[in-house]
């Protein structure tokens, strides 16, 4: 018999009907601590009553017209973004691939509107991953996601991760901009250190190219600042937000400078659903929580516990666990063991993660975190250990 659904995900045998907070709970009642946060999705927890009551009120005014109408929730999201951010404009979309396109799209059209049509080119890195479409599996490279799907899309260099000299020796006059998450987040929770991330804004700078950064899993508070790229004290031309932005309701946005932006004119990009009422509805309710006095101060103190808790956990599993590594409440285990084992294991003490590559397992809470919280996910993944150890067999 044929699946209802197309099956093109392995899904676990577990279904949820209801959340609230850091948990969601089965029909039958059973609670399970969400430190996966549907892939760093619901920055705010299930069912913040300050969400739920944005999307309801909202829900009984209007719902969708068209972005050829004036939208007042788009102006003012897209103008408390502005006062947050780098940017001067924003797009509105409905996923972090929708996101990636658009910056594509913008770094491309610049160039063009420049007079250099032949800068059509961005470099990206092993490892990354900025969506499902065929454009941005293309950006990402990796091989499982491409497979199937030739030919490959052109106007993609990648290079590897780290490698400076690599970098360099990719650009060329056809460069139109560099493209990177600062924590690559399906490759593993692998980290951009802070000065390398200097040095790429240094470099897009010398060669007259833009710097792109995907910011999809990354942004609206998940590794203490509001956007990964604040720590290193640079900002970028374009960049890719969604997940954490709508805290669970579909919504991607592209932010950009006034000069990256120039060539956007009427026409040559848009969205039927991008930006509709209920999503910037919410979207402005989740950057008023976030942005509330002190709760990136107690995202910091969390992510520092999270961090000293799941180092003892390493240093009491060396058989289970290789490393810990990530920013902020975005942390990866890198196991000894295979990562959809400890993945299955936890889900066994009723705790949700995340696999990535690298065979790494992520943990991405919400932001509402408790440090009761921290504890009781790293016990649950202590029990997880156990039963994987060697010792134990």
């Amino acid at each position: 018999m044929t699946a209802p659904v197309l099956p093109t995900y392995n899904r676990a045998s577990v279904a949820f009907v209801r959340g609230e907070g850091v948990r969601v709970f089965t029909e039958g009642g059973d609670a399970y601590l969400d430190f996966g946060a549907g892939v760093a999705v619901t920055s705010c927890g299930h069912a913040h009553p300050h969400l739920v009551k944005a999307l309801t009120d909202q829900a009984q005014k209007i719902w969708h017209t068209s972005n050829i109408y004036q939208m007042p929730g788009q102006e003012k999201l897209a103008r408390r973004l502005i006062e947050l951010t780098f940017a001067d404009t924003v797009f509105f979309c409905n996923s972090g691939a929708e996101a990636l396109e658009c910056t594509v799209k913008m770094a491309r059209r610049y160039h063009h509107v420049n007079g250099h049509p032949e800068r059509n080119q961005i470099i990206t890195f092993e490892g990354a991953f900025h969506g499902r479409t065929l454009a941005t599996i293309s950006a990402g490279g990796q091989e499982k996601y491409l497979e199937g799907f030739a030919p490959r899309m052109p106007g993609f260099v990648q290079v590897p991760f780290g490698d400076r000299a690599a970098l360099e020796k990719a650009i060329t006059p056809e460069t139109a901009g560099i493209l990177i998450e600062p924590v690559q987040g399906e490759g593993g929770i692998r980290p951009l250190l802070t000065q390398d991330l200097k040095s790429l804004r240094e470099l897009c700078d010398r060669h007259g190219i833009l710097l792109l950064l995907d910011e999809v899993q990354t942004g609206v508070g998940r590794t203490g600042k509001l956007f990964a790229h604040e720590w290193a004290g640079i900002t970028p031309d374009i960049m890719a937000v969604a997940k954490g932005i709508g805290g669970g309701f579909p919504l991607g946005a592209c932010l950009a400078t006034a000069e990256a932006a120039k060539g956007m004119t009427a026409g040559t990009h848009g969205s039927t659903f991008g930006g509709n009422p209920l999503a910037t509805a919410v979207g402005s309710a989740v950057l008023e929580v976030v942005t509330a006095d002190g709760f990136l101060d107690n995202v910091k103190d969390m992510a520092l516990l999270l961090k000293q808790k799941l180092a003892a956990l390493k240093d009491a599993h060396p058989d289970v666990i290789e490393e810990v590594r990530g920013s902020g409440l975005m942390m990866g285990i890198k196991c000894k063991v295979k990562n959809t084992d400890l993945q299955a294991a936890a889900l066994d003490e009723k705790l949700l993660t995340i696999a990535a590559g690298d065979n790494v397992v992520r943990l991405l809470p919400p932001l509402i975190i408790t440090a009761a919280e921290v504890g009781e996910a790293v016990d649950k993944l202590d029990r997880a250990c156990r039963k994987l150890s060697p010792k134990a067999a």
